[in-house]
């Protein structure tokens, strides 16, 4: 027997909390019957449905995709531009899943994709710091200076950025351009790109390299893989 809020999370329908106020609000029904009060527990054998549409407990699977440019990290899109669900739905996989976490439309690289909602749960939560390695082409020549303020950390929107690591890994002056390795753990909004803003180098392009114990090892742009049995656990003991 579990929760039914952890149940709802674990079948992707929202996040615990999310779930505890559909529960409220009187969207979960439980055998038929509304259920408003927290503490419910249900088993395998009961039927869960949200707004009368029954939440499917599949396999959990989880998927490792480089993502391209130009692609909505959503599992679906009103103006119908491509996303990285559909990546995935086009080569073959038939689960429901969503991303882990954001990258921009215009950012490359690492993204997980699952419908596991408790552990994709945890890895966006702040409080595991889930390191984010990011390689960015910035404007201008970054300085030793600059790169100090990135690992103490510098102010967006009245609130100053956790440390990150930094290293400097090209610089090009005849076009006035550098290279940057930036590891995070913090995925607030657009928030590399706003950090290097802060320090006068905005950026040109941004690719996520891993995340946590993952990496792209492997994977052209737009290909993606199923992880392995190790590296699923690895990233639930983190």
């Amino acid at each position: 027997m579990e929760r039914l809020q952890k149940v709802m999370a674990e079948a992707g329908v929202a996040s615990r909390r999310a779930s505890e106020k559909l529960i409220a609000s009187g969207h979960v029904k439980v055998n038929g019957h509304v259920v408003t009060e927290m503490g419910v527990k249900v088993s395998a054998h009961d039927q869960v449905a949200v707004d009368d549409v029954p939440i499917s407990r599949e396999a959990h699977v989880y998927y490792l995709l480089n993502k391209p440019r130009s692609v909505i990290t959503s599992a679906h899109d009103d103006k119908g531009r491509r996303t990285v669900v559909d990546i995935l739905h086009d080569g073959g996989v038939d689960e429901r899943i969503y991303p882990v976490g954001r990258l921009d439309y215009d950012t490359t690289g690492i993204l997980l994709l699952t419908n596991d909602g408790e552990l994709a749960n945890r890895l966006m939560h702040p409080k595991f710091e889930v390191d984010k390695e990011y390689i960015a082409k910035v404007k201008g020549i970054i300085k030793n200076d600059d790169l100090r303020q990135l690992r103490l950390g510098v102010m967006v929107d009245g609130r100053k950025t956790k440390k990150a690591k930094t290293k400097l890994l090209e610089v090009d002056r005849d076009h006035q351009t550098s290279r940057v390795r930036l590891t995070i753990h913090e995925g607030h909004y657009h928030q590399v790109k706003r950090m290097f803003k802060v320090i006068g180098h905005p950026v040109i392009k941004l690719h996520r390299e891993s995340y946590g114990p993952l990496s792209l090892q492997g994977l052209q742009s737009g290909e993606f893989r199923e992880l392995r049995e190790e590296e699923v656990k690895l990233l639930k003991k983190i």
